[in-house]
């Protein structure tokens, strides 16, 4: 694959605990050019390799999101399956991604905030909800080519 013009401001941040597609992201930023921050707590071994940086966070809940929110900048690009956070990632001016090659943006994520809350009301209320579908070979293919074509589209706008 060819080399996409290098770019020093933009990062790729990930929300990295459960995150299936590591690999593609760091195949992907080294491509682009750019540099990668994964945010996991203690609990997962993670290592860090060229031009990724593993950040550990305590095992709460929120710890990972919130490092993410806090040391975000405009521009950069989030890799996370959490709507809360993509919300967040999308209010400061950055990209946001899942992992399944699903760019969050303002035409979505309000529905996909608004399915979240319907469906925790209704396992709160004692029903049932379907999970996530299982991960396949051809969700790992897509976010490979969603995630490079939205890094190639971000630093051409750039």
């Amino acid at each position: 694959m060819e080399r996409v013009t290098q770019s020093q401001e933009m990062r790729i941040l990930v929300d990295a605990d459960a995150c299936p597609v590591k690999e593609e992201i760091k195949r992907a930023a080294q491509i682009a050019g750019v540099s990668v921050v994964m945010v996991s707590s203690y609990d997962h071994v993670l290592r860090e390799a060229d031009n990724v940086r593993i950040v550990r966070v305590d095992p709460g809940k929120e710890s990972a999101d919130l490092y993410i929110v806090n040391h975000l900048r405009a521009g950069d690009l989030v890799i996370t399956q959490d709507y809360g956070l993509a919300a967040l990632v999308l209010a400061k001016r950055a990209y946001a991604l899942s992992e399944r090659g699903v760019v969050y943006d303002a035409d979505n994520i309000e529905f996909l905030l608004d399915r979240r809350h319907i469906s925790a009301k209704v396992r709160r209320g004692g029903g049932r909800t379907k999970g996530p579908k299982k991960f396949t070979a051809e969700d790992r293919e897509a976010f490979s080519e969603k995630c490079l074509k939205l890094l190639h589209d971000l630093q051409e706008k750039a």
